[in-house]
């Protein structure tokens, strides 16, 4: 059975930061050899969710954060551990931070930046590219945005 969490940093233990922090650092930098400052200093922001999910033995599986751009909302630092890939528990962290941001910010799109090869796995979520590819620290990536679910009043009588 996995816990899933979600919390805004002020409510993360120190241990358990240390956890996700770790688990992004490990996927990130090293797994993906990409020396960058993974610790941009977006998870200090009042308004950051910071979702995970873990095991029996609180292994943090997976992580993201959810952010407030103002004009939209920005998901970002999905990390999945090698051991959890595949078993839907990122899927999961997905759509709870789908249903946050909607619930928030119902009239705002949810962007995000994919790495390309995982592109067609956000899609699944809604998203659609919205500009060119680029390059971060030498890795291709994709803008994508999920845009607000329109919302329909009742028909004038």
């Amino acid at each position: 059975m996995h816990d899933f969490h979600h919390a805004p940093l002020r409510d993360v233990d120190a241990p358990t930061l240390y956890r996700l922090l770790w688990l992004r650092v490990s996927v990130f930098v090293v797994e993906q050899a990409a020396a960058y400052p993974e610790l941009d200093g977006r998870d200090l922001e009042p308004t950051t969710e910071l979702f995970w999910v873990t095991a029996p033995d609180d292994e943090v599986l997976a992580t993201l954060r959810l952010l407030d751009d103002g004009d939209a909302m920005r998901i970002g630092r999905v990390a999945t551990s090698p051991s959890a890939r595949g078993a839907g528990v990122a899927a999961e962290l997905m759509r709870r931070a789908i249903a946050l941001s909607t619930r928030r910010q119902p009239n705002h799109a949810i962007r995000l930046d994919a790495q390309t090869h995982v592109a067609p796995w956000y899609a699944r979520f809604g998203f659609a590219v919205a500009g060119p590819a680029f390059e971060e620290d030498g890795i291709p990536h994709v803008p994508m945005t999920r845009e607000p679910l329109a919302v329909t009043g009742p028909a004038d009588a």
